[in-house]
């Protein structure tokens, strides 16, 4: 685990649920993980553009060490890894899809809220 992840104590459960999805890639590793399913690697890194290796991967380890996704080593020449959504995963991003309701009000919100594009 990172130092920069903790484990309590919360204040409430927005508190623990936040620690878990904190930062940008985790809801969006998710995301992925629930619409396209098994990933491997370089997959989700497509998948997510603008994220670097080293974030994606420190993530992952997060995520994983948090029981959200599961890691799969094919012994395999070259290895494989594929990463899944586990059950508790799941019941999260069930748990999140409120929020990405809301998020996505928000940007149809904004969208018609600002001034019209001048050329």
């Amino acid at each position: 685990m990172t130092s920069s992840t903790r484990r309590g104590p919360y204040i409430c459960g927005i508190d623990a649920a936040m620690d878990v999805v904190s930062g940008k890639w985790k809801s969006l590793i998710l995301w992925e993980l629930n619409n396209y399913g098994t990933r491997r690697f370089g997959e989700l890194k497509r998948g997510l553009p603008g994220v670097s290796e080293k974030m994606l991967i420190q993530h992952l380890r997060e995520m994983e060490e948090d029981g959200l996704i599961h890691r799969e080593v094919y012994r395999e020449v070259p290895p494989r890894v594929e990463y899944s959504l586990t059950e508790h995963g799941k019941s999260l991003n069930e748990a999140l899809r409120p929020l990405g309701a809301w998020g996505a009000t928000r940007v149809e919100r904004l969208a018609a809220e600002a001034p019209p594009a001048t050329t």
